[in-house]
């Protein structure tokens, strides 16, 4: 049975799955990502998982995969298949494409941005299916985007595009670690909501989510970080659909767990900020932490796809396949507690 590796590389853990050409998830496995034992574990934890599963899958499906695709944080240049850079996971310029293709006997492997990925996911078979612009937002430890127009994912001519979490929407405001004072992500992301609860509320450990219940009970602290939150968020969406008028407005992340009680404070106010600009449809990721696995899976069916490519140091013609189509809808993860802001990984 023809099937790809799709990996998501996350700062403490990994997902991975075999996904075949009918979209099928076949195979579905965690693994910590070893940070902690330093950048050269990590890539070998990460090598070794996807020979890990190259193996399964010959076992039990009678042929190794056709490709593999892997998504990971920080700066990515996934032209050329190199992980730039990630302060998260303490690497530098790694050639992760080609040390990947290497391990699996030559197939051809795609690299991609975790939050651009996810947003491919998204937009091709979660919240976004059928839409043909999209900007997908995860409000987790920072805020990134994902802008997608046609099906694909627009990276920007550096590979810096979707950063909405850098739009200033409080000028003068609170320092943030890319350098700028009053950034949207020092404001309205899972972690900055997290902070402004635990302080307010005298509870060193309490999350957005606990200042969420707290909305919801009519806590008027609660109410008052919450809709602070709502409105530089609706700043900065607003910058964004001005820019780029996408039909469908895609939040995910930490903060979307929320539900509406994220939803409909945040929908009023963007409506009341828009002037002559359409409103695009607001909703909730549909995919959960699922996304970057299944982006990554998307990527490696689209090289297939595309055909011969040097997308290895021995890649070799391969046939093609569809891209995967729709999966229902998985349950999204818990907001991410407060840690350090890492500029390059604002997700």
């Amino acid at each position: 049975m023809k099937h790809v590796i799709a990996l998501d590389v996350g700062g403490t853990g990994m997902k991975a799955a075999l996904v075949g050409a009918d979209g099928t998830l076949l195979h579905e496995a965690r693994r910590a990502t070893a940070r902690e034992r330093g950048p050269e574990a990590v890539i070998e934890t990460i090598l070794g998982f996807a020979a890990d599963l190259r193996a399964l899958g010959s076992e039990r499906y009678g042929e190794p995969a056709s490709a593999a695709g892997v998504a990971v944080p920080g700066i990515v240049d996934a032209a050329d298949g190199i992980a730039v850079y990630a302060a998260n996971l303490g690497w530098r310029d790694v050639p992760l494409r080609a040390l990947l293709s290497e391990r699996l006997d030559g197939i051809p492997v795609a690299l991609g941005h975790d939050v651009r990925t996810g947003g491919l996911a998204e937009g091709r078979i979660g919240a976004g299916h059928g839409a043909d612009r999209f900007l997908f937002v995860p409000l987790g430890t920072g805020i990134a985007g994902a802008i997608g127009i046609g099906g694909v994912i627009e990276a920007g001519a550096h590979g810096y595009a979707g950063e909405i979490g850098h739009i200033v929407v409080r000028p003068g405001g609170t320092e943030c670690g890319c350098g700028q004072h009053g950034c949207l992500e020092r404001y309205a992301s899972a972690s900055a909501v997290s902070l402004a609860w635990a302080r307010v509320s005298g509870d060193p450990d309490a999350d957005a989510a606990d200042c969420a219940k707290a909305v919801e009970s009519g806590d008027p602290a609660a109410v008052r970080i919450w809709q602070d939150a709502v409105d530089a968020l609706a700043d900065g969406l607003v910058t964004a659909l001005t820019l780029l008028d996408p039909r469908t407005l895609i939040i995910g992340g930490g903060l979307a767990e929320a539900g509406e009680t994220l939803f409909t404070p945040l929908r009023a106010a963007v409506e009341r900020r828009v002037t002559f600009q359409k409103l695009p449809a607001i909703v909730p990721a549909a995919l959960g932490d699922t996304a970057g696995c299944l982006g990554a899976g998307l990527l490696a069916w689209d090289l297939l796809a595309e055909g011969p490519a040097d997308h290895g140091p021995t890649a070799s013609p391969v046939p093609t396949a569809s891209p995967v189509p729709t999966v229902p809808p998985v349950p999204t993860t818990s907001p991410v507690p407060p840690q350090p802001v890492d500029p390059e990984v604002s997700a």
